[in-house]
């Protein structure tokens, strides 16, 4: 890299540079593990010489252990695109406010995973509930295998509880839909007419009613062709949401096109069902037991609040295990 004329080819650089980052990152996930260990062996062998620490013990082992998994979930990503950092889209299914509700609360939780996870995240489009909660959002979420990682949230979520919003305390069953297409390099060719798009600009608005802005400076971008539609709400300015905008539109074209050439695509498609009934990827149930179980890898957690909080590491491992299988 120090190298005369190294960064003249700024496409070759840009891919050593990655490759010089990942390299560090794994180095550094390594010595992080070998100095875990090593401070748990220390701390085993005070507690066999009659030292009080257990509750060094009882600190460090979860962290060890969850620092393991972590890695370990990744060695099973090996598809093209898993590396990559990833665009989540919520939407909420049919069912108003309980349902926005529900989309509301996915968002707080994968927002809370990427935090966990060291991912930064961006809210590039929010659709608000009439009363509560979100009827869409997307969110680019930054970061190495975030893409890999978040392919097992693919599908209709359904929750079962007693509404917030029903007087009488029912038991409500609500349904959303998450997608998730990777963050393409720049520098893959995608083809796209602007004859084929149509823009259209709108009056964002934030969460809330939040930062609302007062100029039509929101973008909504079709892709005439197949009907993908890309938008932004978030930057200030309209030449920024477009820019976005056109960032997340070459990105679910390229996932579409993938689509059509691996065998995946018949199950990615399948994932794509009406957000209802029957085709759900897994279920949170809050009443009358609690439980949070993935109807296609059998996977449950009893500690709803937890996963709600961000904890996904179960699902998303029995995920790249079965893939692997």
């Amino acid at each position: 890299m120090a190298e005369p004329g190294f960064w003249d080819d700024p496409a070759n650089s840009q891919q050593i540079t990655q490759a010089r980052k990942r390299l560090e990152n794994t180095l550094e996930t390594d010595e992080a593990l070998a100095r875990g260990e090593s401070d748990l062996e220390v701390l085993l062998e005070l507690a066999d010489e009659g030292e009080n620490v257990e509750q060094e013990i009882r600190s460090q082992f979860p962290k060890l252990k969850e620092m393991v998994l972590r890695t370990e979930s990744r060695t099973l990503l090996s598809g093209e695109n898993d590396r990559a950092s990833a665009i989540l889209a919520i939407h909420a299914g049919a069912g108003g406010t309980e349902a926005q509700d529900w989309a509301a609360m996915l968002l707080r939780m994968y927002l809370r995973w990427a935090e966990q996870q060291g991912f930064a995240t961006q809210v590039v489009d929010y659709q608000g509930g009439e009363e509560a909660g979100l009827k869409s959002a997307t969110v680019t979420v930054t970061g190495e295998y975030a893409y890999g990682l978040l392919l097992s949230e693919i599908g209709i979520h359904r929750l079962v509880r007693l509404s917030p919003f029903d007087a009488n305390k029912r038991r409500h069953t609500s349904f959303a839909s998450v997608f998730v297409s990777p963050e393409i390099d720049e520098n893959i060719d995608i083809q796209i007419r602007e004859d084929d798009l149509r823009v259209d600009t709108y009056r964002s608005s934030g969460a809330g009613g939040q930062h609302v802005n007062v100029t039509d400076s929101a973008v909504r971008i079709t892709h005439i062709p197949t009907g993908i539609v890309a938008q932004c709400q978030n930057e200030r300015s309209q030449h920024k949401n477009r820019n976005v905008a056109m960032k997340i539109l070459r990105s679910r074209l390229y996932d579409r096109e993938l689509e059509k050439k691996q065998e995946e695509s018949r199950k990615m498609e399948a994932s794509k069902m009406e957000i209802g009934w029957g085709s759900q990827i897994r279920s949170y149930v809050l009443h009358p037991y609690r439980m949070v179980k993935d109807v296609r890898t059998k996977a449950e957690v009893g500690d709803t609040d937890r996963v709600l909080d961000g904890d996904l590491e179960p699902f998303i491992r029995a995920f790249l295990l079965s893939r692997r299988g």
